[in-house]
């Protein structure tokens, strides 16, 4: 059995490409991880988002734990039986939920007590519970639970916030290895914390590297720095992790985003952003984002993008997705988030084999120069 062995097939400057071996599959690095929060990736079947490229999915501690149970979905048979996805699942620790969606919450030594946003009933996530939660539903890649804080709080916050997110990595990992039957089958994670800081994100790396984990999360960004503040911080923070595991880059993005972070050494991502904008009508491109709901696309008998495999463009023209969007039809929604799948997928594609062959930066300039003047041409 293979519970995780991470190997880096080729480098090109600070990017790496490679896969990650598991029981229930490899993972090929760069990878994206499409968003199944509460045990579905939205609008799209299982299936579906293999069919996309996808090696593995992320699901949502908080959202899980909440409806239907993790012990319900235990008795089920796990996560990967329940929602019918036999390969890799990662499941985030439930630290961002507790802080974004709860209005309710008190942060302690001992974790976040917080108002469920579903019917206001209260709970306490901490390290060991959220553990419990993961190892419940079977993750095969399990995160620490951490304490994030946004790039405005006082520095004296920032670093409240670090140190106990690496208290709270230490009981984590602790009780990850208790489970012995779950540790044994799959992995954990840590999280660096830090937020801008170049000094508080070396202390956030060293500490996590000390307790030691399987693969490093960049934790506590994409949350309103603003891309110039994310990329600058991404210049030094995957160069704080160990160069021979995975290096994580949590919440993100925006397909330029992704880009400018596997340039910098990042191997894996996630983001609500392709299934959330397919269900508003907005596609991915290599021209830019493209919004079928415009009048222009009416009458126009040219697929969503030219070139591209996925079933949306070979089979629909963008006035049949204009109609089904701008008449709310499901089918609309259905087939807008599958394409964005298959353009994310395809855009790691891309990175893989630019790096494998050694020419990343000239790959990464086009592609950037191409979707960023799309992306200004529909804003004029």
């Amino acid at each position: 059995m293979t519970r995780f062995a991470f190997t880096i097939a080729a480098t090109d400057g600070r990017a790496r490409t490679g896969t990650i071996a598991m029981e229930r599959g490899t993972i090929r690095t760069p990878a994206f991880m499409p968003v199944g929060t509460a045990a579905t990736v939205k609008a799209v079947k299982p299936e579906g988002v293999r069919a996309a490229g996808a090696d593995i999915i992320l699901g949502n501690t908080y959202h899980l734990m909440l409806r239907p149970g993790a012990e319900r979905v235990a008795r089920l048979g796990g996560l990967h039986k329940f929602m019918g996805w036999e390969r890799p699942i990662l499941t985030d620790s439930g630290g961002y939920q507790v802080m974004s969606l709860s209005d309710l919450n008190k942060v302690t030594e001992e974790g976040v007590t917080f108002k469920s946003h579903l019917d206001g009933s209260r709970h306490l996530l901490s390290p060991e519970r959220s553990m419990e939660v993961q190892r419940l539903l079977g993750s095969s890649i399990v995160m620490q639970f951490d304490e994030l804080v946004r790039p405005d709080v006082s520095p004296a916050k920032q670093r409240e916030a670090m140190d106990r997110s690496i208290r709270w990595a230490r009981r984590s990992r602790d009780e990850f290895d208790r489970g012995e039957a779950h540790a044994e089958g799959n992995a954990i994670f840590g999280i660096q914390q830090g937020v801008l800081d170049e000094k508080l994100r070396r202390e956030s790396a060293d500490a996590l590297i000390d307790i030691g984990f399987d693969g490093y999360a960049v934790g506590g960004l994409a949350v309103g720095e603003g891309q110039e503040a994310m990329l600058g911080c991404l210049d030094f923070a995957p160069g704080q992790l160990p160069v021979d595991k995975p290096r994580y880059l949590m919440g993100v993005g925006k397909p330029d985003d992704i880009v400018e972070a596997v340039v910098r050494g990042i191997d894996m991502f996630d983001c609500v952003l392709p299934t959330r904008s397919g269900r508003t009508g907005q596609a991915f491109t290599a021209e830019g984002p493209l919004n079928i709901r415009n009048a222009r696309h009416a009458e126009d008998q040219q697929p969503l993008e030219t070139g591209c495999p996925c079933p949306a463009c070979a089979t629909y023209s963008r006035a049949y997705l204009h109609h089904l969007v701008r008449s709310g039809e499901i089918l609309g929604a259905m087939l807008m988030t599958e394409h964005n799948l298959w353009f994310y997928q395809r855009m790691m594609q891309g990175l893989r084999d630019a790096i494998a062959g050694g020419r990343l930066a000239a790959h990464a300039s086009a592609l950037l120069a191409r979707y960023r003047a799309g992306r200004t041409a529909l804003r004029a």
